[in-house]
């Protein structure tokens, strides 16, 4: 597995990440014991990074890593998102990015992780009741007092990111980024490549439907993500389903699949971004590591994008509501 900086002010960490979010029920029920064979499977593949949220589960992501990372800890790089509040009955109640309720935060973060630091703490969205300076000072406050080591950002606009940085250095921005999704290449990866920030990408197929598995009238349980994303609904997912057919026509020729050529263009975007895998299962892990052996040339690329136009693409990553809660898309 080759290692690179993460970003100027971050430490050598994996060429890929492991998304851990698809553990905790975001898609439906995982199996805890697989789960943990996937992560255990991830560092065996030499994967350094791992990639999870205080609201993955309300706590069971950090809960299950705990129990991955035992003895394994001092050669990994965890990454945790923090601010989301959500009901008991799984419902989005907003964010709290104050820096009282960042300390808050991360004290049972680290409680749940059995851990005494935390290497990558970043708020899950931009608080627009809270000035990222506020934020950014409390986790900088965190990383003097040896509880955090480099400090990130999660769905961040160009301006936020600036100020930020302004006020400590942002060491990695986590984004959604794709061959479906690409609005971060007009003004937020010029803004991080000239700020000498890494990106994380996340939703790399476009949760999970650059796989080319979902059919158009497939039916999703109420507690997956995709029973309430656009892109899955209907009309948009038959649309959709017509460009990840054109893009699994080309991967076949390369005797590849289509999560495969869609990972290795999201490698191929520049070593500064670091696509995660967000693999459930072994077989999932595997089939996605081997993208790192696949090459590409520019010929190929352009016949990629033109496979899959971001202009053909039905409905937005987000319902509306979630939309408008990001700091990137405005």
């Amino acid at each position: 597995m080759k290692l690179l900086p993460l970003g100027k002010s971050g430490p050598l960490v994996s060429r890929v990440g492991l998304g851990c979010m698809g553990m905790s029920g975001v898609y439906g029920p995982a199996d805890e014991a697989e789960s943990l064979a996937t992560i255990d499977a991830a560092i065996e593949a030499g994967i350094t990074l791992l990639d999870s949220g205080d609201f993955y589960g309300m706590g069971h992501n950090e809960l299950l890593l705990r129990q991955a990372i035992r003895g394994k800890r001092e050669k990994l790089f965890i990454c945790i998102k923090f601010g989301a509040q959500r009901g008991p009955d799984g419902a989005w109640l907003g964010y709290d990015a104050r820096p009282a309720a960042v300390k808050t935060w991360l004290a049972y973060s680290l409680k749940r992780l059995g851990t005494d630091y935390v290497d990558l703490y970043q708020p899950a969205r931009v608080d627009p009741k809270v000035p990222i300076e506020d934020t950014v000072g409390a986790i900088a406050e965190l990383v003097k007092a040896g509880y955090v080591r480099h400090i990130g950002l999660s769905e961040a606009g160009a301006d936020t990111i600036r100020r930020a940085h302004a006020v400590h250095p942002i060491a990695a921005l986590q984004i959604e980024y794709s061959l479906m999704s690409r609005s971060i290449e007009a003004d937020i990866v010029p803004t991080t490549r000239e700020l000498g920030i890494a990106v994380t990408a996340y939703g790399i197929l476009s949760r999970g439907l650059l796989s080319g598995r979902l059919q158009p009238g497939q039916a999703f349980t109420a507690q997956d993500f995709r029973a309430h994303s656009p892109r899955f609904q209907g009309e948009n997912l038959t649309r959709n389903a017509k460009l990840v057919d054109a893009l699994g026509a080309i991967a076949k020729k390369r005797g590849a699949t289509a999560s495969q050529v869609a990972i290795a263009w999201v490698l191929h975007r520049g070593d500064d971004i670091f696509p995660l895998i967000g693999a459930r299962r072994r077989e999932q892990l595997s089939e996605s590591l081997a993208a790192l052996a696949i090459q590409l040339d520019q010929r190929e690329l352009g016949e990629i994008e033109a496979a899959v136009p971001v202009s053909a693409v039905a409905g937005t990553r987000y319902a509306a509501q979630q939309m408008a809660m990001l700091d990137s898309e405005k």
